[in-house]
């Protein structure tokens, strides 16, 4: 590549040789004239003061040779015993070789000298665009330099060109990863990446060419070989941060789903406190597993662990949910982590706590269990019927005094994001009972059933008692699971927090506020002339078990349900007191309760990075001179704290870190799971579990991978072949 390039040197060598004899018979090239102005050339054109260059005398005029000739034609050469100007390259090269383009060369410029200013500049114009004053300069520049030099620099220049274009290539690749698309089709040529490349050299002729070449480096493997060193490099910055940390710990948070392509997919993402005392949470990764029993899925987190250079010792925390395979006390993932390493405090995912207490309370209440199962059933038929859906919409969108919402199905799984498909069968009830109306009388013998059958359920008075009901609790619950799911909550603002809802919840328990929400039920039904509300058939139970006493029965419908409201909200109080008195927040808060009381704890002991004489003098300081009720106040304490002062409670920011260090949800690698259905879809399954986690951990860390330097990337990518290094040379 390098030889076909500048091959014109020996060419034009070539093609300027002659023989000695051609060059004697040369007309006006005599080798007296060449002598006496010979030793004149120097290196570079003589220039003199235009005072000394011979004038021109005419019949009515003389003519002066003009300084702004020099300054134009910068090969312009005078010569004292011509007593005219040259060309100094002509005058080198035609006077120092042979060539076959001496007989077209103008001898003026050359040997005889030109002195006729009154034609200058249309000579001098004319002599620059002749091919032999070309080829005498071209020839004279390049055999200044050695042929060492003249390859070098055209290396250099070739260098310079691939660089330029593998830069585009690779940003093509990382912006299609940040943005989660696919770089190949069924055909790599009608590709998005491809596509990108194409559209990107238009206009831009050095990609066009370098697009031409066999080895262009835009294949597969070089697309995989990028987004390799682009997620490595990532996850390389986030574990360098960890080990930059005054005190390496770090938690543990692990989920798992399954793919399109039904491949079990876990996520792994760490948790660490910052330098300036501010919670982190990073995906680091996806890894498929073979098995999903406890002790295989603990083996691939150590796996992953070792490969990431964090010691296990360091591990402080770890949350996951609560299935059996996770949270497990004998077999589960937690129970084999902690068997070698028993600081590292398990903590059940809070939002998937609050779940099932959510749907512990709303399941206990025949009145909402029965009114969220028409509301699912409503929004199934929405989804599975285009007639139905048209019909709503035309109803919902006449009534102007409501906003047109479009009604959905319950999420089987997750209770705590039921509050809005409610909501939005509270506002438009009236729609909802004209469309389920017009179309039981559709000819479809299925779908008019089950919309006759919802139309009887919902004009009855119970159900919309039970929807108001069940939308009191649940929007409760659900702004304690939104608070749960953020990346900077902390154990014990998690506690805090549960502990402000179950006050919430059990304000709730009060005949005022179920008389108001039995009042805002009486007023749709009677506004919407619905059945009125009353109580289901109860059957007396046998006297062989009441015995001669009488059994209770409630005297009115409003007291019946006001029992089964309050059941409701009891069962949510019981519930959170059960399922937030795990072990690990136990200790949790004994270490709290040290670092606001001041009081040492036997717990402290079981930490090597704490010192309990040490801790006990600096926690007296710290409270002689601030006074914090929650660890909350103490890391906005120590973050306005001036370096000198800071260091003084070494041991206390060690105390507060591993407060703030223990995950209180594992939000953060469900949100991944978001990444991974954008990423794997049903055209993308056959995409291999590599290039799935390098492309999720571009698509998650977006901002990372707009803050990496491409140059870098590049010459990490070129050092890895030899032959690359000749093609691009060194990027930085």
């Amino acid at each position: 590549m390098i030889s076909e390039n500048i091959q014109v040197i020996p060419t034009l060598h070539v093609i300027f040789q002659e023989t000695d004899r051609e060059r004697e018979t040369e007309p006006g090239r005599g080798g007296s004239g060449l002598d006496q102005h010979k030793e004149e050339l120097g290196t570079c054109p003589h220039q003199p003061n235009t005072r000394f260059i011979e004038t021109q005398s005419l019949k009515n005029k003389t003519l002066k040779f003009q300084d702004s000739w020099f300054r134009q034609y910068k090969w312009l050469h005078y010569s004292p015993s011509l007593k005219g100007v040259l060309c100094f390259y002509c005058s080198k090269y035609f006077g120092e070789q042979k060539s076959a383009l001496a007989s077209k060369a103008d001898g003026a410029f050359i040997n005889t000298g030109f002195s006729n200013w009154k034609k200058a500049l249309q000579r001098f114009s004319e002599h620059e665009d002749s091919d032999c004053h070309s080829a005498a300069v071209t020839t004279y520049l390049h055999q200044k330099q050695p042929v060492s030099t003249q390859l070098s620099s055209q290396l250099q220049k070739q260098q310079q060109v691939a660089r330029n274009s593998f830069l585009k290539i690779v940003g093509g690749v990382m912006c299609l990863a940040r943005q989660g698309n696919a770089l190949r089709g069924h055909d790599n040529k009608e590709g998005n990446f491809h596509q990108l490349i194409k559209y990107k050299a238009e206009g831009d002729e050095e990609l066009s060419s370098w697009l031409q070449r066999h080895n262009n480096f835009t294949s597969p493997k070089i697309q995989n070989e990028v987004l390799q060193i682009v997620s490595n490099t990532i996850v390389r910055e986030i574990t360098q941060e960890i080990h930059s940390l005054p005190v390496v710990q770090f938690s543990l948070i692990i989920d798992g789903t399954q793919d399109a392509a039904g491949v079990e997919q876990e996520s792994f993402c760490l948790r660490f406190v910052d330098k300036n005392l501010q919670p982190r949470e990073e995906f680091i990764g996806l890894y498929q597993v073979t098995s999903t029993t406890g002790e295989n899925i603990a083996s691939v987190a150590k796996d992953v662990l070792i490969r990431l250079n964090l010691p296990l010792s360091q591990l402080r925390g770890q949350t996951y949910d609560g299935a059996a395979n996770m949270s497990g006390r004998m077999q589960g993932v937690q129970a084999h982590i902690k068997k070698e390493q028993p600081l590292a405090v398990y903590v059940h995912c809070g939002p998937h706590c609050v779940n099932l207490i959510t749907q512990a309370a709303c399941v206990s209440a025949p009145v909402i269990r029965d009114a969220m199962q028409l509301v699912h059933e409503l929004g199934v038929l929405f989804n599975q019927s285009g007639k139905f859906k048209a019909i709503f919409t035309a109803v919902a969108k006449s009534d102007r005094t409501a906003t047109h919402t479009s009604l959905k199905p319950l999420c089987p799984t997750r209770w705590t994001v039921r509050t809005p498909a409610m909501r939005s069968v509270l506002s438009q009830y009236e729609s909802v009972l004209t469309a389920t109306e017009e179309m039981s009388q559709s000819t479809t013998m299925e779908m008019s059933a089950r919309a006759s059958g919802l139309h009887k359920s919902f004009l009855r008075g119970n159900t919309i008692l039970g929807i108001i009901l069940a939308e009191d609790v649940m929007a409760v619950m659900e702004e304690l699971n939104i608070s749960l799911q953020q990346r900077s909550q902390t154990t014990s603002g998690m506690l805090a927090a549960v502990d402000h809802v179950k006050r919430g919840l059990q304000a709730k328990r009060s005949e005022v506020h179920f008389d108001w929400l039995y009042s805002r039920g009486s007023q749709i039904v009677t506004s919407l002339n619905l059945q009125p509300i009353k109580m289901p058939h109860v059957r007396q139970p046998p006297k062989r078990f009441t015995g001669p006493a009488t059994s209770h029965s409630h005297s009115t419908a409003q007291a019946y349900y006001r029992m089964q409201y309050y059941n409701t909200l009891d069962t949510a109080v019981v519930q959170c007191n059960e399922r937030f008195s795990q072990d690990g927040l136990q200790r949790l808060q004994k270490l709290e309760d040290v670092l606001i009381s001041g009081n040492i704890d036997a717990v402290v002991d079981e930490y090597p990075e704490l010192d309990a004489m040490a801790l006990e003098v600096q926690l007296k300081m710290f409270q002689a001179n601030y006074t914090c009720t929650t660890s909350s106040e103490v890391a906005d304490t120590f973050r306005e704290m001036v370096p000198e002062v800071r260091h003084l409670f070494k041991q206390v920011e060690i105390l507060l870190r591993l407060l703030m260090v223990v995950p209180a949800s594992s939000a953060e690698a469900e949100r991944s799971f978001s990444a991974l259905r954008r990423l794997k879809t049903w055209l993308r399954t056959m995409m291999t579990q590599t290039r799935l986690n390098n492309v999720a951990i571009c698509h998650v860390h977006q901002e990372k991978l707009d803050a990496l330097d491409r140059k870098q990337i590049c010459q990490s990518l070129v050092e890895l072949n030899n032959e690359r290094l000749q093609v691009f040379g060194s990027f930085i």
